[in-house]
C-alpha cells in the first residue's frame, strides 16, 4: 500500500479534537482504530498528530495483514437500538411519557436530542 493510498484511506475514519478540563490540554482520538490518543496544547497541532498517528496505524494495520474496520461514516444504521435501564427508571419515563401524551419511543428520542 502506497503512502497516498495509506493517507486516502486514514481520511476515511472519524476524529475527534477536545479539550480536557482535567489534563488541562487539547486530546485527539480516532476511536475506530486506536486505542489511545495524542495530546497537546495546540488544538490544530494535535489535529495534524492525530492524522499523522492515524495513517501510521492504517499502515501498521495492512502490514500486519489485519482487516481493517469499517469507518463509522460507511456503517449503515437501522435507526434502533436496545438500551438497558433499571425497571425502575422504565417505569418513570414510561410515566413522564404518558404525561407529556407521548409515546415511550418519542419521549426518549426527544429527551436523547436534547442531551
Amino acid at each position: 500500500m502506497t503512502r497516498k493510498q495509506i493517507k486516502a484511506q486514514a481520511a476515511h475514519y472519524a476524529k475527534f479534537v477536545e479539550w480536557s478540563d482535567e489534563d488541562q490540554c487539547f486530546i485527539g482520538r480516532c476511536p475506530e482504530i486506536m486505542a489511545g490518543g495524542v495530546h497537546g496544547g495546540d488544538e490544530a497541532r494535535v489535529y495534524a498528530e492525530l492524522c499523522q498517528a492515524v495513517e501510521e496505524m492504517v499502515g501498521l494495520i495492512h502490514t500486519d495483514g489485519h482487516a481493517m474496520p469499517d469507518p463509522l461514516g460507511k456503517k449503515d444504521f437501522s435507526g434502533k437500538f436496545v438500551l438497558r435501564v433499571e425497571p425502575a427508571m422504565h417505569h418513570r419515563l414510561a410515566a413522564k411519557a404518558l404525561a407529556a401524551g407521548e409515546s415511550l419511543n418519542s419521549f426518549c428520542v426527544k429527551t436523547l436530542v436534547k442531551a
